[in-house]
């Protein structure tokens, strides 16, 4: 069974942040086939919605970013489920604002939620749904910039990132090569 993860940091403060995205991808994904995040078995520290048809576990740790790993173990041990059947949803700073990469293996960009999975996991081999966040503007850090609340227009463009990006992770349960490439093509 495919697992969908939307890293995030847990915490009203972070709503609405760059850093969340990914989350947001599993909750509308959740939405949209009638299912709710709940909080899994105590030791997964996860929340998790089983969705039918089609068939994927999705999850949103329930650790801070930089602990995200934790979670992605605990789950895949809990569910005996393989490292092949990851797709874990981020946000890459590294990627213009508006766009989408799947991309298998790699680096963590500087991102500490995928630094944190190839720790736990030992290896770098899963794949990753990047979502553009673009750099920060002038001399601001990376860590602010994805910690900053969005503004209204740039939620406006997020929300259908958002959107656009539940469309690949569902492509990719039964096409991952034509997702690659509805995620490539995708324009602002």
């Amino acid at each position: 069974m495919p697992v969908i993860c939307g890293l995030r940091n847990p915490g009203a403060q972070y709503q609405g942040t760059r850093h969340n995205l990914g989350f947001e991808v599993v909750a509308d994904l959740a939405r949209r086939h009638q299912q709710t995040l709940k909080r899994g078995p105590l030791r997964v520290r996860a929340e998790i919605a089983r969705v039918q048809t089609p068939e994927m576990l999705l999850m949103a740790p329930l650790t801070f970013m930089n602990e995200s790993g934790r979670a992605v173990r605990a789950v895949l041990a809990y569910y005996k489920l393989e490292v092949e059947q990851l797709l874990v949803v981020h946000d890459d700073i590294d990627l213009d604002f508006g766009r989408l990469r799947i991309q298998v293996g790699g680096g963590s960009g500087g991102n500490n939620g995928i630094r944190s999975i190839e720790a736990y996991l030992g290896h770098r081999e899963f794949a990753r749904l990047k979502m553009g966040v673009g750099r920060p503007p002038g001399s601001r850090q990376a860590a602010d910039h994805v910690l900053r609340t969005l503004n209204r227009s740039e939620r406006e463009e997020a929300d259908m990132l958002v959107q656009d990006a539940a469309d690949v992770v569902e492509r990719w349960l039964t096409d991952r090569a034509r997702a690659q490439e509805m995620a490539a093509h995708r324009r602002i």
